[in-house]
């Protein structure tokens, strides 16, 4: 009789370890999109106000930005598993601990340690690096959407659930329920780990020694790149973007005069289309240069948020702002991951990545700060709206000046016929290549452009 290992163990790695590291992203990121939700009762319970809890929220996105090369030197040197399970247990204490957060250095921190413990157990870098080990290259884009995409899942079901029990048991219920949702990390770690170290696929072949100081793969050619800061600049402006809406978004919907289940519903749209968004970027980026992918997503942002301020606040306003914002709200996960691992190598993605999610969170730092500065200064957030616009337009600019590295080339992989590693993963992308290949004409015709890159963050 078959049981459920045996089933598993029948299951391609790619897709194992693929839906594992999809699973444990939900779970903390839906966790991370939740807490926006308990902004205002915590105020009301504590007498903190907005800017002192942005202000502990804003320390723990830093914290968390900290710990994220951390982690990832941890998961190198430990092994990953170890690292994202712990990283569970020390998420569900935390989580459990708020209500008892009385003052603003109590609040400070028990965000921090959780903002810690969610950057070990949904690393992207420890995540991806693991997934990117089993999934061959040319599906290794797809399968950085699944995994963002499960990010969006675990927002859509978990932030219109924590608005439920907020209405039908309170906030120090829902917090509670939400420490117990972080314990499933545990399993699912351990799941993972029972698959990660079968069907990895072989690393790429070693340099001649003669160019091996030119390896992208080395540290310190990373850190010495404009390529590779230019991405982490743009990514800055994800962060700022991105934790502005989760802390400040519920607050601005309460100035609207909405009632507040449209904030659970709009964090759950984001996160439905977020979906469609990090997988639909998965295809494109096969196809379509990755430099000019993000270029069109940060444009994307601006545009969208530029309308969002401009036009008249409604609930069926706020519904399509959510669509606009959930296609592109993680859909520079893959792209940037992918410019990352395609120029200096799989084997330092956790590391080097880890770096880029710090330079995300000190722009998570600044928007959810400066939000609640902005709205106790002058009643709202319009500044930071506007201010929000013009940085991703600066980060489309900087993203359309980088120039695309060629891939690192790698040893011949053998597969077998019988399960192929990254088959199933790939198999939905075959259907929309043709229209992935005229998306790709339609921007050669627009003309590259530019930027000279030093000899070290190019492929040789």
């Amino acid at each position: 009789m078959s049981t459920p290992r045996t089933l598993l163990s029948r299951i391609p790695a790619a897709v194992v370890v693929t839906a594992a590291a999809a699973l444990l992203f939900a779970i903390t990121m839906g966790l991370r999109s939740a807490f926006g939700l308990f902004v205002s009762p915590l105020n009301s319970a504590t007498g903190l106000g907005i800017a002192a809890i942005s202000f502990a929220l804003a320390v723990s996105q830093l914290v968390g930005g900290a710990a994220h090369p951390a982690a990832g030197l941890l998961a190198e040197r430990y092994g990953a598993i170890r690292v994202v399970a712990l990283g569970g247990v020390l998420l569900a204490v935390a989580t459990a601990l708020i209500p008892h957060a009385g003052t603003t250095a109590e609040l400070v921190l028990v965000l921090a340690l959780g903002a810690a413990a969610g950057a070990a157990a949904g690393s992207n870098g420890i995540l991806l690096g693991i997934v990117h080990r089993h999934v061959a290259e040319s599906r290794r884009g797809l399968a950085s959407g699944i995994v963002g995409a499960g990010g969006s899942a675990g927002q859509m079901v978990m932030a219109p659930a924590a608005q439920a029990l907020l209405a039908v048991a309170g906030w120090v219920s829902a917090l509670w329920a939400l420490a117990l949702v972080a314990l499933a990390i545990v399993p699912v770690a351990l799941a993972l780990a029972a698959r990660s170290d079968r069907g990895a696929l072989p690393a790429p072949a070693p340099a001649a020694p003669k160019v091996r100081a030119d390896l992208r793969g080395d540290l310190r050619a990373a850190l010495t790149s404009p390529l590779y800061w230019g991405v982490t600049a743009a990514f800055f402006v994800c962060g700022f973007h991105v934790s502005f809406l989760l802390a400040h978004l519920p607050g601005v919907i309460e100035l609207c005069g909405l009632p507040p289940r449209v904030a659970g519903a709009w964090l759950g749209i984001v996160g439905l289309c977020n979906i469609v968004g990090s997988v639909a970027v998965g295809f494109v980026i096969r196809h379509v240069a990755m430099t000019r992918t993000l270029t069109a997503l940060y444009a994307a942002r601006a545009a969208g948020i530029a309308l969002f301020v401009v036009a008249p606040k409604s609930e069926a306003v706020l519904m399509v702002f959510a669509v606009w914002m959930g296609i592109t709200y993680m859909a520079t996960l893959p792209p940037t991951v992918g410019l990352i691992g395609q120029a200096y190598g799989t084997g330092r993605l956790a590391s080097l990545f880890g770096i880029t999610m710090f330079v995300h969170q000190i722009g998570s730092f600044l928007g959810v700060w400066l939000g609640g500065i902005a709205f106790e200064a002058t009643g709202g957030y319009d500044a930071l709206w506007w201010a929000d616009v013009g940085l991703a337009l600066v980060a489309a600019a900087i993203c359309l000046a980088i120039r695309e590295p060629a891939p690192i080339a790698a040893a011949p992989v053998t597969v077998a016929t019988a399960a192929p590693p990254g088959r199933w993963i790939g198999a939905l992308g075959e259907l929309t290549a043709a229209a992935a290949l005229r998306a790709r004409r339609s921007w050669r015709r627009l003309g590259p452009v530019r930027v000279t890159i030093p000899a070290a963050a190019r492929v040789a």
